[in-house]
Parts: C-alpha cells; sequence; structure tokens
C-alpha cells in the first residue's frame, strides 16, 4: 500500500551542489529522453546533482522507468512515491525534501514531460552567484491555448492580488537557492494546488532579494496527453483566486 508523502528509496545527500525537483505523472512515454538530456547537461558542466523524482500515483510505466535510474547510479536519484494529488503538491513534497538538506545548495525545478529544455539551463547556471533565485520567462510558447490562457490567468489574478506584476508566475523552470526557498515554503501551505504561483508570489514579496528572469521558450509535450483543459483552468483559477488571498493575509501577519 502507498500513503501519500511517503519517501521512498532515500539515499545519501552529503555535498549535493545542485538537487532537480521534478513532478511524474503517465511521462512513460517521456521521461526517458528527458532524464538523458539534464543528466548529460549536468555531467557536461560537472555538477555534483540529485534527482528528487516525484511519482504522483502514474498509472503508466513511469515508476518503473525511473526506477531503472535509481538502481543503476543511487547517488545521483532519490524517487519519492506517493498517491496522486496533484502538480503542485507533488512540487511541495520535492521541495521538502531538498530543503533539509546544505542550505548552500540550489535547488531547480522542472517539469517531466520535455518542454523545460537543458539548453537555457547554462544561463541560469552562469549567473546563480549574483542572484538569490532565478525564474524563467516563457517568451515564446508552443504548447497551446489552453496552457497558454492557464498562464495568463495566473499573471493576472497573482498579480492583482499581491499588487506586484509577475511576468509568468507560473512557470515550472527556476533555481532557487535552498535557504530561500526554505523561508518562502514556510508560508505556503501544503495543500495550495498551485505551487508555482504561490511561490512566485512569496519570493516577489521578499524584497531583499536579488532575483532575475531569463527567456526561455517553452515547447510543445515530446508525448503523451496534455490534462488541461478549459474547464480545468477555469476550477484551478477560482480555487487559486481564494487560495491567494488567503496566502496574502497568512503572510503579512507571519511577518508583522
Amino acid at each position: 500500500m502507498q500513503i501519500d508523502l511517503t519517501l521512498d528509496n532515500i539515499t545519501n545527500t552529503d555535498n549535493v551542489e545542485l538537487y532537480i525537483v521534478m513532478p511524474l505523472y503517465n511521462e512513460g512515454e517521456n521521461i526517458t529522453n528527458v532524464l538523458d538530456e539534464w543528466i548529460k547537461e549536468f555531467e557536461n558542466k560537472k555538477i555534483n546533482y540529485q534527482f528528487i523524482l516525484v511519482n504522483d500515483g502514474s498509472k503508466d510505466d513511469t515508476l518503473d522507468k525511473i526506477s531503472k535510474y535509481e538502481s543503476e547510479n543511487p547517488k545521483h536519484f532519490v524517487i519519492i512515491n506517493k498517491i496522486n494529488s496533484g502538480h503542485g503538491r507533488s512540487i511541495r513534497v520535492g521541495y521538502d525534501f531538498a530543503v533539509l538538506n546544505s542550505p548552500e545548495s540550489w535547488v531547480l525545478q522542472i517539469d517531466s514531460d520535455g518542454q523545460c529544455s537543458p539548453e537555457y539551463f547554462g544561463e541560469f547556471w552562469k549567473n546563480r552567484n549574483d542572484y538569490d533565485y532565478l525564474i524563467g520567462y516563457r517568451k515564446s510558447r508552443k504548447d497551446g491555448i489552453a496552457r497558454l490562457f492557464t498562464s495568463k490567468v495566473c499573471m493576472i489574478c497573482s498579480s492583482l492580488i499581491i499588487n506586484i506584476k509577475l511576468p509568468d508566475p507560473n512557470v515550472p523552470y527556476r533555481l532557487i537557492k535552498a535557504k530561500y526557498l526554505k523561508d518562502a515554503i514556510k508560508h505556503i501551505p501544503q495543500s495550495f494546488d498551485i505551487h508555482n504561483v504561490a511561490l512566485s508570489t512569496i519570493l516577489a514579496s521578499f524584497k531583499n532579494l536579488k532575483y532575475r528572469t531569463v527567456n526561455i521558450v517553452f515547447y510543445d509535450r515530446a508525448g503523451g496527453e496534455n490534462s488541461i483543459n478549459f474547464i480545468n483552468v477555469f476550477q484551478l483559477g477560482v480555487s487559486m483566486l481564494f487560495d491567494l488571498i488567503k496566502l496574502k493575509k497568512s503572510f503579512k501577519k507571519n511577518s508583522a
């Protein structure tokens, strides 16, 4: 039996320079190519990395495929196997694990469907010492109108509520110093469905942090089906609106 938020196959995480938080749901068609591309990128840059792969109750062969990577190279892979609870909550589980370790490490969040290309990572990595976090901006998108509409809804809602313009708050491509990520997620309930937006909101509220946006192209899924439709967008948008209002009140109270 699987229990939500259970950590499986935890390995030694000493001296890890970069944690990669990657949520997965039914990505058996994509995950091998995605991991191989990113592994090549990290090894070319001689980074001491560790993937935190959060399997969100996949019903295909995703778990079998990532388990092979973990068994062959346990130093570089942690698998967190959980029941399905959504993308945002899966990200949070990965964050919670990453920040348990060195505060000087970096945490990279990317998706597992091939939309986050390693070709832009070099820009993030070479500038990391000048900033506290770096966040992607999807200047060009090739993943369809429903996804674009989702991002516009997130941008408008979050910017109105916190009075800070966030150009792409739901972007899943971001690099954050672990100690600042730890500070930020203290203010975000684990049940928040759209953790990308919540994290962007909280980080923007930390006036003392230096950040930079990095222009990226966001590609269409490498394979598999897009789970987002306009009904989902509406439901998530309404839920996010109320969650952000509560988040803003809680942040003000805790920061007072």
